[in-house]
């Protein structure tokens, strides 16, 4: 016999309360009811629910102090919020609090079925799962990787949008799947989307669909993105390169939760959550302007950063161990074992490309070992100068001349030799090299120019001439990228 489940509906005005109990009965839930703080309290001593619905307004407290209060005394029950229509700073509070999502009054009862039953699913898997498959995917036991797993763990019952920051190779799509298999949304779909990969001119086509006769090449009607994960989970991936007009229509799409696809007339209602993730700084992008404020915001109920490499270097031992072994199966071969050296060479390595960079290393360096055992020099590592290497280490992505936004593809570019007669170096200065009518001042610029022009075509030779990629890479724009391509003189 199947256990009836239970919901507490806790709100002053009793049409509310009614209307919530004959919805949730109808879909098999048996309801108690509270019209105070005090009876709430009194309701959740006494039983166990499967889920809670709270007004934001009592007569004696607030919804916000009573979701505080059950998020750390009755962890794996969900709770959602009833908030006034268009009370989007008090939902967003509710979130970060520790609610599983909010309802807007008047109720839309189509929005509250759909967010029972996540809650449900939630409350299930909750039960059910016993195994931590976060600690499977995100392996070691340093304090960094440890303080992810944990998070991701609390951040994945809830609905609240979550923006990822990390660098680049960090793991942030995985992150973001791993917060969406594990959450109540499991069952729906996951979609990615790298908002710098669409055309500006496609970008709202993309995202909201379109209409047949829209537009030139509206051969038929086009769900978007949005659509796409209707249910499920979208999965905004380097958010900053949003242009600023789409970042209004997104910023309206996620409020109201409904989009106009291209060309049509009414509007369609979309159930779905939001994760998003950049490689840049964000805020500071936002405060100077690049970034709204209020998307900003509204993305970033809870922040969660993957850490780099560079400081889980506890973990580099297991986590080589299990990229070698992931390889090997792949390649049907016994599993190849790193020498002393070859795993002080990696300890050594700055990592600015991450994990992505070490699954790159060692793939290589498998392909390069004479049997089974790779030494340092399969590694092919770089042996960059030693300032230079501290300072990636530091973590400073920049040398001497280079814009930060160029990161580690920056080659290292001796400086411009000052006047010989000052500084005595007259052994490693060579007069015929430069126009007696040149100074140190004006060679600067050539000199920049020359790391610009090494680190683009490094960059784009990499990146097998994607232009979208290598810019990503760069940690620049494409509009950026194309402009100093044109500048350089680089096809």
């Amino acid at each position: 016999m199947t256990e009836t489940r239970s919901a507490l509906v806790i709100d002053d005005e009793r049409d509310i309360r009614e209307l919530l109990v004959m919805t949730l009965g109808r879909m098999g839930l048996r309801c108690d009811t509270a019209a105070t703080l005090a009876d709430a309290r009194a309701q959740l001593a006494r039983h166990a629910y499967d889920l809670c619905l709270t007004d934001m307004r009592l007569p004696d407290g607030s919804g916000m102090e009573l979701i505080a209060e059950i998020a750390h005394k009755h962890p794996n029950t969900p709770v959602a919020m009833i908030t006034a229509f268009g009370n989007v700073e008090a939902a967003v509070e509710a979130l970060k609090a520790g609610a599983f999502d909010f309802v807007a009054k008047p109720v839309d009862l189509s929005v509250l079925r759909d967010l029972v039953r996540h809650a449900l699913d939630l409350r299930e898997k909750r039960r059910t799962n016993t195994a931590d498959p976060v600690a499977a995917r995100f392996f070691g036991d340093s304090p960094a990787i440890a303080t992810l797993r944990q998070t991701i763990a609390k951040v994945a019952r809830s609905q609240a949008p979550v923006y990822i920051a990390g660098e680049s190779g960090v793991g942030k799509e995985l992150t973001a799947r791993t917060i969406h298999e594990q959450g109540p949304r499991a069952s729906g779909p996951f979609v990615p989307v790298n908002c710098g990969a669409i055309p500006a001119e496609l970008m709202e086509s993309e995202f909201f669909g379109h209409k047949k006769g829209s537009f030139t090449g509206a051969h038929a009607d086009k769900p978007g993105l949005f659509q796409a994960a209707d249910g499920g989970t979208l999965f905004l991936d380097e958010v900053a390169e949003l242009p600023l007009p789409m970042q209004v229509k997104l910023l309206r799409a996620i409020q109201e939760r409904s989009i106009r696809p291209v060309g049509a007339n009414t509007e369609v209602n979309v159930d779905v959550r939001i994760l998003s993730a950049t490689h840049k700084n964000l805020a500071a992008l936002t405060e100077d302007g690049r970034f709204r404020h209020d998307l900003y915001y509204r993305i970033n109920v809870i922040e969660l950063r993957v850490p780099p490499l560079r400081e889980r270097l506890e973990d580099l031992p297991g986590l080589a161990g299990r990229v070698l072994a992931r390889l090997a199966a792949g390649q049907g071969r016994s599993i190849p074992v790193l020498s002393p050296e070859a795993l002080e060479a990696l300890r050594a390595h700055p990592f600015p490309g991450n994990v992505r960079e070490l699954e790159n290393i060692l793939e290589r360096a498998m392909a390069m070992a004479d049997g089974e055992r790779i030494e340092a020099d399969d590694l092919s590592l770089p042996k960059p100068q030693a300032a230079t290497s501290a300072a990636i280490a530091a973590g400073h992505s920049h040398v001497f001349g280079a814009p930060p936004s160029l990161g580690s593809h920056i080659p290292v570019v001796p400086a411009p030799p000052a006047d010989p007669r000052a500084t005595g170096t007259h052994a490693a200065y060579d007069p015929r090299s430069l126009n007696p009518r040149d100074t140190a001042s004006s060679r600067l610029p050539e000199y920049i120019e020359q790391m610009e022009r090494k680190a683009i075509e490094q960059a784009l030779q990499e990146n097998r001439f994607n232009k979208t990629r290598t810019a990503a890479a760069l940690g620049i724009t494409f509009r950026a990228l194309r402009y100093k391509l044109k500048k350089l003189g680089i096809d």
